[in-house]
């Protein structure tokens, strides 16, 4: 049977904790496994990817979700950001377009967000 989710949280596996070397990239995914497990679990497929080219900014994490636009945060720590990112997971689901200002996100994630991408063939215009 073909497991569908309708979001996608993605983690960076090859980033390496820049204090310790370590590679937490698989413990952060089973963290979020487990705390979405109650709530969001049947909306949100959590996977690793070998790299996501924010090695400047390590740990990478990636939201996606077919029609909404996509976020890129770094600097994640994974023993202390995966509170912030489930929370940040509820407000993206609840989105219809995925489009949110930093006010909208928690704070924890505040000057970790790397990107945020249009959905395909959904750019907004440029308010001037």
């Amino acid at each position: 049977m073909l497991d569908v989710f309708s979001h996608r949280i993605i983690v960076c596996s090859l980033c390496r904790d820049t204090v310790t070397g370590r590679r937490s990239g698989g413990d952060l995914c089973a963290d979020l496994r487990s705390r979405l497990a109650e709530t969001l679990a049947s909306s949100f497929a959590v996977e690793t990817i070998d790299c996501m080219a924010g090695c400047a900014r390590p740990l990478t994490v990636a939201f996606n979700a077919e029609g909404k636009a996509s976020y890129l945060f770094g600097s994640i720590d994974s023993g202390t950001d995966a509170g912030a990112l489930v929370e940040f997971a509820r407000l993206y689901a609840s989105l219809a377009d995925g489009w949110c200002n930093s006010g909208q996100r928690p704070a924890r994630l505040a000057g970790k967000i790397l990107a945020r991408i249009p959905a395909a063939g959904k750019a907004r215009e440029q308010v001037r």
